[in-house]
Order: structure tokens, then sequence, then C-alpha cells
């Protein structure tokens, strides 16, 4: 609601089903003028905007909700002009399931006159009052999914999820390859959760071209789907890997993939290690937003560090994922912070009553015990 005190458009962006519309409810029971809502997937709502320009100018004095707005992305150049002709506050409201640069939201097209906020599916701290982590780690943050008992039922709902995000929405924000290709595309990312990005390795696997893989996977990320985690790399006289690490963000989407029904299936899995470095990774990242910088940390020698957090040039963190209630401390760990001197070091388990020190700067926390921590330096 601040925001929308001070800028003329707020943009509102999320994976479909993240909650959007929702929220957008809520808001304009608070929002001190009228509101209209137009959805764009409703064919009578974009109808209206076939006239853009005489529409929206009869409506100036109410704020003016666009749902779906990657459906119409010539619609943007107009909310310009419109905004300039009569700059107020609270003006738009616009929710979208693409990252600004797939949306086609340049600079040049709005700035100064938008503000973009990422909505995500539900982190930890959200539903704590509802379940554990448990739950939340097995059925992911999408509302419908983590409020759903029944398996069966949830495997659908990601079935029919996945199906309408390769078939209509990737098509929609201009991608074009095979749905077939892209099903089995994410099927491999999920094999190989929190990997290095080898987009040779699966183009042969596809049995298509490198750069489609790449191209693919690029909108998968600025879709909200998938996380690149970039390698962290500086003058320390060591040589880092160069390519990114490769995440599906929401545990229920890769837990789907990898066929996972129930907790003890999850305990039992190869890639139990990966899923809870996953699983930490997003959350953290979800929770501290965007006021951080985050980076992984692997050298040529096979040093490596799952997540590291950086407040401008300083390294707040240095932080393993260890499925374990004792963890012990590792000679990776050790290198790590003795090359980039971070302000806190982690270990970070499922359970711990409270936080505590293996040594002097090696502390053992829950990934919500962390954030906390990470809020107070």
């Amino acid at each position: 609601m601040m925001l929308l005190e001070h800028f003329p458009a707020v943009a509102i962006l999320g994976p479909r089903q993240a909650g959007k519309t929702t929220l957008v409810k809520e808001i304009r029971k608070q929002l001190n003028k009228e509101s209209i809502y137009l959805d764009l997937e409703n064919p009578a709502d974009s109808g209206a905007l076939d006239h853009p320009v005489e529409f929206l100018n009869a409506l100036t004095d109410k704020t003016v909700i666009i749902d779906e707005i990657q459906r119409r992305p010539e619609l943007f150049p107009i909310l310009r002009s419109v905004i300039d002709s009569n700059r107020v506050n609270a003006r738009f409201i616009l929710l979208g399931s693409a990252s600004p640069e797939l949306l086609f939201l340049s600079n040049e097209t709005l700035a100064g006159r938008i503000v973009y906020l990422e909505l995500t599916p539900f982190e930890h701290t959200e539903i704590q009052q509802l379940s554990d982590f448990r739950n939340h780690w097995l059925k992911g943050g999408f509302p419908d999914p983590f409020l759903m008992d029944d398996q069966h039922i949830r495997k659908e709902w990601f079935k029919s999820f996945i199906s309408a995000y390769i078939e209509r929405d990737l098509r929609l924000l201009g991608l074009s390859a095979s749905p077939a290709n892209l099903q089995r595309l994410l099927q491999m990312i999920s094999a190989t959760q929190g990997g290095m990005l080898n987009s040779s390795s699966l183009s042969n696997s596809l049995g298509i071209s490198s750069p489609s893989v790449s191209n693919a996977i690029s909108f998968f990320e600025r879709s909200f789907i998938v996380r690149l985690l970039q390698p962290w790399h500086s003058n320390i006289g060591k040589r880092t890997v160069k390519s990114p690490k490769i995440y599906i963000r929401d545990s229920g989407i890769v837990n789907y993939l990898l066929n996972i029904s129930d907790y003890e299936n999850l305990l039992r899995h190869p890639l139990l290690g990966n899923l809870w470095e996953g699983y930490v990774i997003e959350d953290i990242i979800n929770t501290l937003g965007d006021e951080y910088n985050y980076f992984f940390y692997r050298t040529a020698d096979g040093t490596e560090c799952d997540l590291l957090i950086f407040r401008g040039e300083d390294c707040l963190a240095v932080i393993d994922a260890k499925f374990t209630p004792n963890p012990q401390r590792t000679k990776s760990m050790t290198i790590t912070i003795q090359d980039l001197n971070p302000n806190k070091s982690f270990f970070v388990v499922p359970e711990c009553p409270s936080p505590y020190k293996i040594t002097d700067n090696l502390i053992v926390a829950t990934p919500w015990q962390l954030t906390e921590i990470i809020r107070s330096i």
C-alpha cells in the first residue's frame, strides 16, 4: 500500500497461482478511491481495452487493476502516455506471471512511473502457524496444493499447472519450443536439482541445440519456475567456476517431477541433500528479498559453499545446508571462511531449538533462525 502512495503504477509479478489475484482483492479494500478490475483472460475485460486510450482516460479518478498483463504487452507504451497525461499515484496495479524483461517492461517504457514487486509462493514463516516445515517442503508454497491433504488430487494439480505453463503460458510469452521437449527439460532439471548448469549436456540428451536449451531455461527463469544461482568470483588468487547452479524454485514442483508423493519418500530419495539445499536456498532468498545479493562458492580445487549472502561488497554470511541433526565442521567450510572472511557462517539444519556455535565463527541454525540473524546484522 505504501508504494501506491508514491508511484502511478505498481506491478505485482510472480508465477501463476501464487496468490496475486487474492492479494489484489485485499488491496482493493484498503484503497482510498474506487477501483476497477480487468482480467485479460476474460474476453469481455480484454475487449474493453481494444480502445485503451479512450477507456483509460475515462477512469482517471479510479485505480485500474489489470490482471494477466502479459497477454497484452502492447498496452505498456499506452500506459506511459496515459500516466504522463495525468500523473497521479495509485493509477494502475498490474498483475503478471513473468519478469519485467519478458513483459517488455524496459526502463524506457515506464521508467520512473512504476515499481515492481515479486510475489512468491508461501514462505515458511507465512504458514508456520498452519503446518511445520515438512509439509511445506513436501507440498511447496503454492496455496492450493499446500492446503490439499489428498496426495492424488495434489498430483493432478501439479500436472495441470505444468501443462498449462508449458503449453500456454510460455507460448504466450514468445517461446515456440516443442511442449514435449520443454516437459522433458524440466524433468531433467529436477533430476539434477542444485547441479551445475550444463546446457551442452542437456541439449545432447534432448537432441536439440544448446542455444535452444539456453533460451528455454532463460524463459523458465524469467517466469519464476527456475532459479539460476550465480557463482561468486573475485580476485582472491583462486580459480572459481563460472557456470551457475540451477534449481526448480518451488519444492512442490520438483517433488512432483521426481514422483515424491509423501514425506517418507522424500527422506528416502537419493537426491535428499540436494532437495534440502534447494528448499533452504529458496526460502532464505524469498524471505530476505532483494536487499541482499546471493551467490554460491566453488573453486577449482573442490572447495564449495551452498549460499553466500552479500550486502554491497560485504559478505554477511556463508551457508551450507546440512540435512543432519549434528553437523560437523568440514574442511570445505573452513577454507570458505578463510577465503571470504564472512560476518557469520552457518550450517543450516531442519530442526534446532535455538542457534548454537560449533566454533566461534560457525553457527548451527534452521533457515528461519538464520534469516532473523541476518536481518539483525
